[in-house]
């Protein structure tokens, strides 16, 4: 058999200013020039995953590929389409309505606020 790589893809990441008070692993959506905050609903305007906890104003990295855990609004079925919900966590997508605003592919299961696997796209 062939070999393979990757098993994960480290994904790029870049570094935005905080608009708002931000907690590591928490979805993230561009706010205004330069900045982040946490996702408050479904928007096509997600960036990625805060790689760690910024008070507003602080520099925070933000993982804008690969697989990221990220804390579920409701349950989330592996499998499923996730899109931005409420304190930057991802909820399910329903398919056809609004579909630029899918963060991702969820490769877990989990009952917020526990953590689900989300292959991001984009």
């Amino acid at each position: 058999m062939a070999e393979y790589l990757p098993l994960h893809d480290d994904g790029d990441a870049i570094t935005r200013a905080a608009s708002a008070a931000i907690t590591g692993g928490q979805l993230v959506i561009v706010s205004g020039s330069g900045t982040v905050a946490p996702s408050t609903a479904a928007s096509a305007s997600w960036l990625g995953v805060a790689a760690f906890d910024g008070a507003s104003g602080d520099n925070v990295t933000v993982f804008t590929s690969g697989v990221q855990r990220i804390p579920a609004s409701g349950t989330v079925t592996a499998g499923q389409l996730v899109e931005g919900a409420a304190a930057g966590a991802v909820a399910t997508h329903t398919n056809g309505t609004a579909d630029y605003n899918v963060v991702g592919l969820a490769l877990t299961t989990a009952t917020g606020p526990a953590l689900v696997e989300v292959k991001l796209t984009r």
